[in-house]
This record gives C-alpha cells, sequence and structure tokens, in this order.
C-alpha cells in the first residue's frame, strides 16, 4: 500500500494493429492500483476501424476516467515483421502529442506521469513499484530484437543516439576492453535493480517535479540525434535531473505480430489471469 493515495495519469499515443492493441489494454486493465488513483490519456492515432473500436471500448468499460483525444491520423506509419519505420514527421508528430499529454497532466496536478508505448505488456507490479523507487525520471525496462535476426537489447542506454558502453569522455578502448564493458553492462541490466542511464522511453514514469521543472518532447534545434526521446532525455539531464531503469519486472515488447506468441508465456512466467 502507498502511504498516501497517488494520482497518476497513465498516457499514450495509440496507433495500433489490434490485435497488439488488445494485450497491451488487456495489461493495463492488470495493473495493481493498491494506494493509486489512475485515470488515462490516450490520443488515438488509429487508422484501424477495430482499433479504434478497441479503445473506444475500454473507455466505456473501465472504472478509470479515460480521456480519448483524435490524431489527425493522415501520415501513415510502415511497420513490418523486421522492423518499424520512422520518419522524422512522425517522430515530432508523436512528440507533439506526448507533450499534449504532460501539458494535462500539469494542468491537473497530477502526482506521476506514465507513458506507455502501446505494444508494451506490462507486469502488473510494474506501477507500483515504479512509483515506490522514488525517482524522477525511471522506466521498466524490456528487450527487443530491434531487428528480426538480431539479438535481444534494452530500450535504454547510456549515452549519445544508442552506446551501450561505459566509458569516460574521450577515453579510447580498444575492442576487447569495449566488449568487455557492453557485457559487464547488459549482464547489470539482467540482474532486478535500479540503475542510473543516459537513455529510456516507452515505459516511463515522470514525477510532477520533473514535468514542472520542463521535461519534454519538444525538439531541441541544435541536436542531431534521432527520436523524440533522446531530446527528452538530454533536456533531462540539462535540467539537473537523473534517469533510471528499474529491471525487477520487465515488460514485454509486442514489436511485431510475430511476437504476440509470447504474450502467453509472459503472462503465465508472471502468475497474470487471462482476460476474455
Amino acid at each position: 500500500m502507498m502511504d498516501k493515495e497517488v494520482r497518476v495519469l497513465i498516457g499514450s499515443p495509440i496507433r495500433q494493429e489490434p490485435e497488439i492493441l488488445k494485450v497491451f489494454l488487456d495489461s493495463l486493465s492488470r495493473l495493481e492500483k493498491d494506494g493509486i488513483s489512475a485515470d488515462y490519456f490516450f490520443i488515438d492515432d488509429n487508422d484501424d476501424n477495430i482499433s479504434m473500436a478497441l479503445l473506444s471500448n475500454y473507455a466505456t468499460d473501465a472504472k478509470e476516467n479515460v480521456i480519448i483525444e483524435q490524431g489527425n491520423k493522415k501520415e501513415p506509419y510502415i511497420r513490418g515483421e523486421n522492423t518499424h519505420y520512422w520518419k522524422e514527421s512522425l517522430v515530432w508528430k508523436v512528440a507533439e502529442y506526448k507533450n499534449r499529454i504532460i501539458e494535462y497532466s500539469k494542468q491537473e496536478g497530477y502526482d506521476f506521469l506514465f507513458f506507455i508505448d502501446s505494444d508494451i505488456v506490462l507486469h502488473p507490479k510494474t506501477l507500483t513499484h515504479l512509483i515506490r523507487a522514488n525517482k524522477d525520471i525511471i522506466a521498466e525496462i524490456f528487450w527487443t530484437k530491434w531487428y528480426k535476426d538480431s539479438i535481444e537489447l534494452p530500450q535504454v542506454w547510456l549515452y549519445d543516439h544508442y552506446s551501450l558502453v561505459p566509458k569516460m569522455r574521450l577515453e579510447k578502448i580498444d575492442r576487447v576492453e569495449s566488449d568487455k564493458r557492453y557485457n559487464r553492462f547488459i549482464g547489470q541490466l539482467k540482474k532486478p535493480g535500479i540503475y542510473e542511464v543516459g537513455g529510456l522511453g516507452a515505459c516511463t514514469l515522470i514525477s510532477k517535479h520533473a514535468l514542472n521543472i520542463g521535461v519534454n518532447f519538444k525538439e531541441i534545434y541544435n541536436i542531431s540525434f534521432w527520436g523524440e526521446d533522446r531530446h527528452f532525455c538530454i533536456r533531462a539531464a540539462a535540467l539537473g535531473l537523473k534517469l533510471y531503469v528499474d529491471t525487477t519486472y520487465p515488460a514485454y515488447h509486442v514489436y511485431r505480430k510475430g511476437d504476440l506468441s509470447g504474450v502467453e508465456a509472459f503472462n503465465n512466467k508472471n502468475n497474470v489471469e487471462n482476460i476474455e
């Protein structure tokens, strides 16, 4: 139980295939919320009528308050069984959606904003556990094959665009040392705990304090790194905030339709009851 009731806004811009959206919404329904007053803010950017209906039905059936705003739905988003293809304009459209959710959270005075991508399946204890971590910005880890034949990697990183090798600025290391440090860092992330990182996204709890001092997803014009999450993380660090990842209750990423086959095993492993 929380010491006092905590108000949380769960936010997500959504353009998703129905099969994946269903397991995402089921996962939200299973979240433990002892001591939590949770509301939802979805931006419906779906171009699939079934996905739109799933989202609308979730709002109708939910015990909590669910706000759905309509996106502009004009720009196609291409994804396949190999990877996802993000146009620059689409990235910043999503950033605008996320900033709209941030503004609402600030206006309504929520204690936390929990951003979650619509292809994530959560462990039921995720939200309560992240709140108890008492961090301004903390993500729950998940692992993804960013390309179908690649190895699984985390959605967090240490520096720059996606560096997973700890080292000092301007430090020169050879390939053997680089591989050793890389393996040590990856190994650490597979052990339950909370670790400081340099970048994160997709499954992130943000405190009221962090929101009020100015974290957001707006483009930083003099940084060329791709992706709104990188601009969010750089801005957070510039504001004096630390970024953390929790690895106690890893989420499951349904990055492609083929990953749906792993949802049942994930739920069974975590003793999650099925929702029909």
